[in-house]
């Protein structure tokens, strides 16, 4: 179990930083872009280290806002797998160390849930209560479904009740929750790609016009005039483009 545990370990650290390394070289290929497109210059490239580093934490941003959705829906399927467990006889503890089985088939060994429900293995070895355990998985995991999943889980054992009863009925309320968020994304998919266009658009109208009639920005380039007009429209179109982020980013919290 302890080799497991560390296989996993290193799996997940390896896991991000990858993510990590893929993240820098999207961020360095931003800068490197947009030195060339506005500046035509290696020597802008430093200057323009605020949006790598703009990028670089949208982009890790994103990529945890998905991990938690994937990590919401997994554990959905695991209190369900828990609620068969005991509706069959077995204990609380023992049910969510029997739906690991069930969740390692679904997902795969180095899959979030699975990484959690080790954890909660391990504990369990060593007599820490399952409450203790849990509320520590949904502070990790910053799912709002799993913390009111461990606030509800630690009322019932301490007054009382229908496990089974009490888990089913949580895992209904997660999946309707994670059924609205998913009608509500689809609803916004059209306005997302509506503004990655919108992105876009700059960018490829420029690069027509530059095919069509080479050297017709030259004058924009290598000289103070072009750099200020050049750094005025780029410091316009960052603007454009972090206010739209938050737009979305906001409209999408709040679902």
């Amino acid at each position: 179990m302890k080799i497991s545990s560390k296989r996993q370990d290193c799996h997940e650290r390896g896991r991000k930083e990858r993510e990590e390394g893929e993240a820098i070289l999207l961020s360095l290929a931003a800068m490197g872009f947009l030195a060339y497109f506005f500046y035509r210059s290696p020597w802008a490239f430093p200057a323009l280290t605020p949006v790598g580093i703009y990028c670089f934490r949208s982009i890790r941003k994103k990529r945890q806002e998905r991990r938690r959705e994937e990590l919401t829906i997994q554990f959905r399927e695991c209190i369900l797998s828990a609620a068969t467990a005991l509706q069959a006889g077995y204990s609380a503890e023992n049910a969510f160390l029997e739906c690991e089985k069930d969740m390692k088939l679904m997902y795969g060994e180095n899959a979030a849930i699975c990484r959690e429900l080790e954890f909660i293995r391990r504990g369990l070895n060593i007599n820490i209560t399952l409450e203790e355990l849990l509320r520590e998985f949904a502070e990790r995991s910053g799912c709002e479904e799993i913390q009111q999943f461990a606030q509800i889980f630690s009322l019932a054992k301490r007054n009382g009740g229908n496990m089974a009863e009490i888990i089913r009925s949580s895992a209904a309320l997660i999946g309707k929750q994670i059924d609205q968020r998913q009608e509500l994304r689809t609803l916004l998919a059209g306005k997302r790609m509506e503004l990655t266009i919108m992105k876009a658009m700059p960018f490829g109208i420029l690069f027509y016009i530059s095919l069509g009639n080479p050297g017709y920005f030259d004058v924009l380039y290598h000289n103070l005039t072009g750099i200020a007009v050049m750094t005025g429209c780029l410091a316009s179109y960052s603007a454009a483009f972090a206010l739209s982020e938050r737009v979305m980013n906001k409209m999408t919290a709040e679902m």
